[in-house]
């Protein structure tokens, strides 16, 4: 038996739409593998109810699948699905890692990520290394067609996921299918910003450069008191704030001694507009774990 640990994550971060991508420390999905004849699985854990346990259906099969590693497959959830936390990517990523574990295949932790994309297809309908990246490899990263690239940054977070669902299909639909060259400009410009803030582990810097002029509007009509999450978190303490994936998840970026204010003033918020919701004080954190 192999056991990993891989951690939700948070992708696009405003300016990166489909690129940045970040692991949090907290929460995470755990993922046991057997050699088996054929593939099953197994899950519990948080809205385990509503994940097909079919390997067709499954991330986790399909990535079983691409590595022709059969076997039985338990996942623990503790990433909610439809949260904009990974959820999906979480278990592709601990299945990819243990599954080249168990079997010996000998694949690198770069040469996983598009492995464990085909499982995330399956949840999104397309194969994106944003969420995947970042849960097998750790850190900041950035996913282009060329590859992917990490930075490891020390930064504190705050990721609240209000009792709300957006789905990813349905968040993608809301996206524009073109820009101006004015905020085609100011993007650049942030994610630039972002990154520069996270090689020098800068909060400002870096919620400074989550200002995304094109997506992130779109999507905030999906997510009841966006607005007034937004706004009381900044007033809180924190130095950016986002949607956090897809969504409905939020995600503040911050200082170590700020982190419980935000949580509490984010919290507050959706409360303000009937939304019940839950914190997360997280940081940048480590990528897939295997155990003993």
């Amino acid at each position: 038996m192999v056991t990993v640990r891989a951690p939700a994550t948070s992708a696009n971060l405003g300016s990166g739409f489909d690129v940045f991508g970040v692991a949090l420390d907290r929460p995470a999905d755990v993922v046991r593998v057997e050699k088996a004849e054929e593939t099953t699985i197994e899950i519990t854990g948080v809205g385990a109810q509503y994940i097909p346990e079919d390997p067709e259906q499954n991330t986790v099969g399909a990535v079983a699948e691409a590595l022709d590693a059969p076997a039985h497959i338990d996942i623990d959830k503790g990433v909610r699905p439809a949260s904009g936390l990974g959820s999906s990517a979480a278990s592709a990523a601990a299945a990819a890692v243990a599954l080249n574990e168990l079997y010996d295949r000998g694949h690198s932790r770069e040469e996983l990520v598009p492995v464990a994309a085909k499982g995330e297809a399956v949840a999104s309908g397309d194969a994106h290394d944003d969420n995947v990246a970042p849960a097998i490899l750790g850190g900041f990263t950035v996913a282009t067609p060329d590859g992917v690239s990490r930075i490891r940054s020390s930064l504190a977070l705050v990721a609240c996921l209000p009792d709300i669902v957006v789905s990813t299909r349905d968040a993608r639909k809301v996206v524009p299918d073109s820009a101006s060259m004015d905020d085609l400009i100011a993007t650049v410009g942030h994610a630039a910003t972002l990154v520069v803030g996270m090689c020098r582990g800068d909060p400002d810097l870096v919620g400074q450069g989550m200002h995304d002029p094109v997506v992130t509007p779109a999507r905030t009509s999906l997510i009841d008191g966006y607005d007034d999450v937004r706004s009381a978190a900044l007033s809180a303490g924190a130095t950016g704030v986002t949607i956090s994936g897809a969504g409905p998840a939020v995600l503040a970026v911050c200082r170590t001694d700020t982190r419980r204010a935000v949580a509490r003033a984010m919290i507050g918020a959706f409360a303000e507009v009937g939304v019940e919701a839950r914190a997360y004080q997280t940081a940048v954190g480590e990528g897939a774990t295997v155990y003993d």
